[in-house]
């Protein structure tokens, strides 16, 4: 498995419909409120996260709606894949470990669920279990020393 395989499978999500698409968005300011509030008080923060990096997590999940509202309007696998690639590099190198995108994504999969009607959840969803699918793919590649999409252009 390699990025190849993560473009095709990304263009696979089903894309959501109108509808679930501008309820993520108007729910976007307060479903950071509750991630940030739930991720912070977490025991093992600071091993996911790293020293010092708590207002850097707060801008991931601020980025993270404004990315994920964006790809659920606009489905692009190339570049649903190449900024994922990109964030995990870069919050790597700030002393995220591995673990944080999975704590993340599975906080994400409880709010979601709790704060948009079903059939927005059932339409959005997807995209969130494709990413935590992925994880390992993504860390595996992001860890190349290569940029890992220039192969697959």
């Amino acid at each position: 498995m390699n990025y190849k395989f993560l473009i095709d499978s990304a263009a696979k999500i089903p894309v959501a419909e109108k509808n679930a698409v501008e309820e993520y968005r108007e729910k976007s300011d307060f479903l950071v409120a509750v991630i940030n509030k739930q991720m912070s008080i977490r025991p093992d923060l600071k091993e996911l996260i790293g020293e010092n990096n708590l207002e850097m997590m707060k801008d991931n999940h601020a980025n993270h709606v404004r990315f994920i509202h964006s790809i659920l309007k606009n489905p692009n696998a190339e570049v649903l894949v190449d900024t994922v690639l990109w964030v995990f590099k870069a919050y790597q190198n700030h002393g995220f470990s591995g673990s944080y995108w999975a704590a993340q994504l599975n906080t994400w999969f409880q709010i979601l669920k709790d704060e948009l009607t079903p059939e927005s959840f059932r339409q959005v969803i997807p995209l969130y279990e494709w990413m935590q699918v992925n994880i390992p793919l993504f860390e595996k590649l992001s860890k190349e020393k290569t940029d890992p999409g220039l192969s697959g252009h």
